[in-house]
């Protein structure tokens, strides 16, 4: 059973920075392709970043040099640090795997995922 859960959410000022984690169980992850996606109020699903299980990374261009996906696989974790956060990057961040490869499509496909974690808000004030 896929079980994904995120932590390292909350709320900073723009130019702030958050850590975030997803720690999964259930499966061994490492040789799949993970991600991070986002959902603001009123719009869809982004792929944010994701990382295959060579550790190549693929970021959406919204994100490119401000956020950086990584993983560990002895812990069965990702991380997403975020630096330089703005306004625009306020939304519900969610954690997810895709089992069907090792490699991560460009641009990330939601509906190429099959596991999802409950999500971890961000909030980045003005």
């Amino acid at each position: 059973q896929v079980q994904l859960v995120e932590s390292g959410g909350g709320s900073v000022q723009a130019g702030g920075s958050l850590s975030l984690s997803c720690l999964a169980s259930g499966y061994t992850y490492s040789r799949w392709c993970m991600s991070w996606f986002r959902q603001a109020p009123g719009k869809e699903r982004e792929g944010v970043a994701g990382i295959d299980r060579y550790g190549t990374a693929t970021y959406a261009d919204s994100v490119k040099g401000r956020f950086t996906i990584s993983r560990d696989n002895a812990k069965n974790t990702v991380y997403l640090l975020m630096n330089s956060l703005e306004a625009e990057d306020t939304a519900m961040y969610y954690c997810a795997v895709d089992r069907s490869g090792s490699y991560c499509s460009i641009p990330l496909r939601a509906g190429d995922f099959d596991g999802w974690g409950q999500g971890t808000q961000v909030t980045v004030s003005s």
